[in-house]
């Protein structure tokens, strides 16, 4: 089938991010991860375990997925839930290396302990009908599946990103089609064969979660136009995003963040600094719900340092700070050879704070997770969604200033954004002035989803299309069955 209708000038946004932007592997190219699948059987689809060449045969056998899942019911997406969720935590130290070897990016722990956490992530016990029982009869609103879903996910989280999709949307009785970030595509592919080994094997369902192995911009395009495909759920930046919500499908779009934190001078200056580092910190700053960075009020501006250097963050000075800018940030000139805008240098997205520090000219002590040092509220670290364990901090006069600096800094993605505060009026303040998907008081970032605050787990918020935190009924149609009658016997 032919590629969806995209302008040139989206074309080249979209080149420039799905085969560029977070491409931690660029240096040297990855060895495989897994030798190619067997073919077996005589069938068009048997043997290749959900891995297919192209979008087309991969959306083909996710469409005869779907019909064998539809034959299994409720019981059959239990059972490939429970899979899913087994596998990831049984495998979690090989997959986690597995994918840390291809896109070195992140941390090893992390890699591992997002695999472990996959079992937090909400299936079936979600998609319960909504019943009405009155004089004029009895109707029964169901959630029901769309059928595909045509899915992109990112480098910086890749099998765990794969795996939540599969729990929700399987849970909502769907079938999925991935198209991997090249950066993360060999291990995605790697988790796609083995999940299907296990669920064929154990189900006696073949093809139920797909992925194309080689994906391009091509593949993309034609997973988007494919007509087995009913939805589409990117997870990315704003030039996929955009090229998604341009097909014509319905697209649940996950989008980049800038998450701000602000600190006023009611907040426990250590307990702030602990859950800063915590979440900024974590696989390197590469969540888009992480801390990337804080605004600080000026009475309470040295209370807070001290506090980060004693929650183990290591401060740089002025000389030290411009030289890693100089290193993590390249000056492009702006349109029309105006004012320039700074772009993130790739090698030192999601590298260790030891990376930043000899870039710096320091060296640190063993187990730093942060570097932080106070920058004005226009610094390149504090503008661009840096992803690297370095914390700015922007001194402000007052709370107004800080929820503006914060507005301005999170660009109105309506993301997440992040107080440390025990005064209500300036919690509500902020809340209501960035208006983000996540506000996260007091606490790491991580807590937005579930981890260390209540909720649930997703690594798919959709923030451009207003879904929020994904989950299984995310990825339904509502369908109403009315019988009419006076069918009361009370």
């Amino acid at each position: 089938m032919s590629s969806p209708a995209i302008n040139e000038a989206l074309i080249r946004d979209v080149i420039e991010e799905v085969m560029g932007r977070l491409n931690g592997a660029k240096a040297s190219a990855p060895a495989p991860v897994a030798a190619p699948a067997v073919k077996t059987g005589c069938g068009c689809h048997d043997g290749k375990h959900g891995v297919f060449a192209t979008a087309d045969e991969a959306c083909e056998a996710a469409a005869a997925g779907f019909q064998q899942l539809r034959e299994k019911g409720i019981a059959g997406r239990v059972a490939i839930i429970d899979i899913v969720k087994k596998m990831c935590e049984a495998n979690a130290q090989e997959w986690g290396r597995i994918e840390l070897e291809e896109t070195k990016i992140g941390r090893l722990d992390h890699k591992i302990e997002k695999l472990q956490i996959i079992k937090l992530v909400p299936g079936v016990e979600w998609i319960k009908p909504y019943g009405l029982s009155g004089d004029h009869g009895i109707t029964l609103e169901e959630y029901t599946p769309f059928g595909v879903i045509g899915a992109i996910t990112p480098s910086t989280h890749s099998i765990p990103t794969l795996a939540g999709n599969i729990v929700n949307m399987i849970a909502a009785g769907n079938a999925v089609v991935f198209n991997a970030h090249p950066a993360a595509s060999k291990c995605a592919a790697m988790a796609i064969r083995e999940f299907n080994k296990a669920i064929e094997r154990e189900v006696g369902i073949s093809n139920v979660a797909c992925i194309i192995e080689n994906p391009t911009l091509e593949s993309f395009g034609e997973l988007c136009a494919n007509d087995h495909v009913r939805l589409l759920c990117v997870t990315g930046g704003p030039a996929v995003v955009a090229a998604a919500m341009k097909t014509g499908k319905r697209a649940i779009c996950a989008g980049p963040g800038n998450p701000p934190v602000l600190v006023d001078d009611t907040a426990c200056m250590d307990r702030a600094a602990s859950c800063i580092i915590q979440g900024g910190a974590y696989d390197n700053n590469l969540l888009c719900i992480g801390e990337k960075e804080v605004f600080v009020l000026d009475n309470t501006f040295s209370r807070f340092m001290s506090a980060m250097e004693r929650n183990g963050a290591v401060q740089l000075n002025n000389a030290q700070l411009d030289a890693l800018t100089k290193a993590a940030f390249t000056i492009k000139p702006g349109q029309g050879g105006g004012c320039s805008h700074p772009v993130v240098n790739k090698d030192f997205i999601g590298k260790d704070a030891a990376v930043l520090a000899a870039a710096a000219g320091i060296s640190i002590p063993d187990g730093t997770q942060m570097l932080f040092a106070e920058t004005g509220s226009d610094h390149p670290f504090v503008i661009e969604e840096q992803m690297m364990p370095f914390m700015p901090i922007v001194r402000v006069r007052g709370v107004e200033e800080g929820i503006q600096e914060s507005l301005k800094a999170e660009h109105n993605y309506k993301h997440t954004s992040i107080i440390h505060s025990h005064d209500v009026n300036h919690m509500s303040a902020m809340a209501r002035a960035l208006d983000t998907t996540l506000f996260v008081k007091n606490g790491p970032c991580g807590a937005g989803l579930g981890l260390g605050g209540e909720g649930y787990l997703s690594f798919s918020i959709a923030t451009p299309t207003g879904e929020g935190v994904t989950n299984p009924k995310t990825f339904t149609r509502v369908r109403r069955c009315i019988m009419v009658d006076n069918l009361k016997i009370y």
